[in-house]
């Protein structure tokens, strides 16, 4: 059988049985087994924050805790011999590398396909580029997407044996980064439910802002504000948004600021960016109007001096490097949750 006839797009077509002469495509398998269970997170692919409830969520943090401790020998043998594929149609650098760095700390293989360098820039289809990927055998695809739900479109051409995990899609979800970002502010905070977490920026174009509102809803934190430019503020979050920056920092007990990201702008969307950081950036003097214990993040790429302050941004409420070194340790949670 030819390698195309084995990826039957006709979803009315019943999978072929194994053999060695075809390659079996199975149906699209459960985000989660055994979901009773708040012992054990299962899971097929992570494609989305709120595919988790409480219990995964804390399951994940406490999986980073012991990693954490664990000497580097321990940790490379927790998934020796298996091979993950990152595939980023953007740019990155944090969410990239550390998935890299996670994967081979764990003593797992990592391949990276720049999208610049591969059949892409022949023409090859989305499908076609996963199909073959998938063809190979790696126990993982972690994938970057400028579309939203570009990974959705996906799922059903993967088999059992092969993880999806998402590190951003479009404006929708980066589930990973929302884990990171939870984590890190759990090191610093006693619970959730009392928190006031304030969200300052460009929300419209952020995926990072929906998937850490989904978690923080998720773990009950209900004192969520929002402050940006009407025309960057989802309708969604109307009951969320700020009437002024003053009141989006009092009390705040997390404040996240997000960049500008021009690159998701439509053509007839304008902004200002000279005006950008009287109106929306942190400064030192504005964070006092948050609690004296209050926390800084980032996700990362900041522009200083736009949406904030580089007195700020290494100040000591910041905790943006923080971020990024939890990055490595939440995505090694993920990726052995999902391949030992």
């Amino acid at each position: 059988m030819k390698l195309n006839e084995a990826f039957n797009s006709n979803a009315n077509n019943k999978p072929a049985k194994p053999s060695t002469k075809t390659i079996w495509m199975p149906k699209r398998p459960p985000l989660f087994y055994n979901r009773g269970s708040t012992n054990t997170v299962n899971m097929t692919h992570l494609l989305d924050i709120k595919d988790l409830n409480k219990a995964d969520l804390e399951q994940l943090f406490k999986r980073a805790d012991e990693i954490q401790t664990e000497t580097k020998a321990l940790r490379l043998n927790r998934l020796a011999g298996k091979q993950a594929v990152c595939l980023f149609y953007e740019n990155s650098t944090r969410t990239l590398l550390s998935f890299q760095l996670a994967a081979s700390g764990l003593g797992a293989t990592v391949f990276h396909l720049p999208v610049s360098h591969s059949s892409v820039q022949k023409g090859e289809s989305f499908h076609d580029t996963i199909k073959t990927i998938v063809a190979m055998a790696p126990d993982a695809l972690i994938m970057r997407h400028p579309e939203d739900h570009a990974h959705q479109q996906i799922v059903d051409l993967l088999p059992n044996n092969v993880h999806l995990i998402n590190a951003g899609d479009g404006q929708n979800q980066h589930p990973t980064q929302s884990l990171l970002d939870l984590y890190t502010i759990r090191q610093h905070k006693t619970n959730f439910q009392d928190l006031k977490v304030t969200i300052i920026g460009d929300i419209k174009h952020s995926r990072v802002a929906n998937s850490l509102i989904d978690a923080l809803t998720t773990l009950k934190t209900t004192n969520i504000v929002l402050y940006g430019p009407d025309n960057l503020m989802p309708k969604q979050y109307a009951d969320k948004k700020a009437d002024n920056i003053n009141t989006a920092l009092d009390q705040a007990d997390v404040v996240v600021m997000l960049r500008i990201q021009k690159e998701r702008f439509d053509k007839n969307e304008f902004l200002n960016i000279n005006q950008w950081h009287q109106q929306y950036g942190l400064d030192a003097d504005k964070l006092k109007l948050a609690n004296k214990d209050a926390i800084v993040m980032h996700p990362g790429p900041s522009n200083r001096g736009i949406e904030i302050s580089a007195e700020v941004a290494d100040g000591p409420q910041s905790v943006i490097l923080e971020q990024v070194a939890n990055g490595v340790l939440l995505r090694q949670a993920v990726l052995y949750q999902f391949l030992s």
